[in-house]
């Protein structure tokens, strides 16, 4: 019997997501009831993750609503899903400024397929959230990050079934994200290291002039995950911690 890929499990964890209960005012966004869009995710799956090797998992926040949000691939816009993944698709070409960065990123450290052979792009909380029709962090409303921090854990224990490594996770956000992940990593002992880098919504809207250095950063960062693999090292202390 043949070993279930990555590719399928992950897609197996996408159609299982449910939509979990959130405070008052707060929508929730779920693009895998689409099948459209579950179309789009499985061609996604099945170029980049056809097989069972383990990859770092890489935690964003949420998805928005013009990334993940619609396209169901974590910092994946749907220009980058077409121009980049070469996934073809009917959804409004629009850019979201994280993804911009991600996918300047993913060229700069040798393309999608070689990126895609060694992470997985997810987020803390697969699902995302508005409220009055603007993106909302999980993280933003306390009694939003009550609610969905069951959601939130079973999730990553789920990801990490997939083929996620252990001993090595990279989180997106190095103040209230990290925070969050590190309370849970203490609580539940998901990950032995855990390595944080800038969020690229930050970089782009605020720190564009310095985005060589963050672009360097990325990839210390990335590259050393991999590296960290191969040589068998033990974990370190988390950078960039305050």
């Amino acid at each position: 019997m043949d070993r279930p890929t990555f590719a399928s499990r992950a897609l197996q964890f996408y159609r299982r997501l449910s939509t979990p209960a959130v405070p008052p005012g707060v929508e929730v966004m779920n693009p895998y009831k689409s099948r459209r869009v579950m179309g789009y995710v499985a061609d996604f799956l099945d170029r980049y993750f056809a097989d069972a090797a383990p990859r770092v998992l890489v935690f964003g926040i949420n998805p928005g609503r013009f990334g993940a949000g619609i396209t169901g691939i974590t910092f994946t816009d749907p220009v980058a899903l077409a121009d980049f993944c070469g996934v073809a698709n009917d959804l409004q070409r629009k850019r979201e400024l994280s993804s911009i960065f991600i996918y300047d990123f993913i060229e700069r450290y040798g393309g999608v397929r070689d990126f895609y052979r060694h992470f997985f792009l997810t987020a803390m909380c697969p699902l995302g959230f508005t409220r009055g029709g603007l993106n909302l962090n999980y993280y933003d409303v306390p009694a939003l990050a009550r609610a969905v921090e069951p959601f939130i854990v079973k999730s990553i224990k789920a990801q990490i079934a997939l083929g996620g490594r252990t001993d090595h996770a990279i989180v997106i956000g190095k103040h209230k994200n990290l925070h969050f992940f590190e309370r849970l990593n203490e609580r539940h002992g998901f990950f032995d290291t855990i390595e944080a880098v800038e969020h690229p919504r930050s970089i782009m809207q605020y720190r564009r002039r310095h985005l060589e250095r963050y672009l360097e950063e990325y990839e210390t960062v990335f590259r050393r995950a991999v590296k960290r693999r191969a040589t068998g090292r033990p974990g370190t202390a988390i950078p960039g911690k305050r």
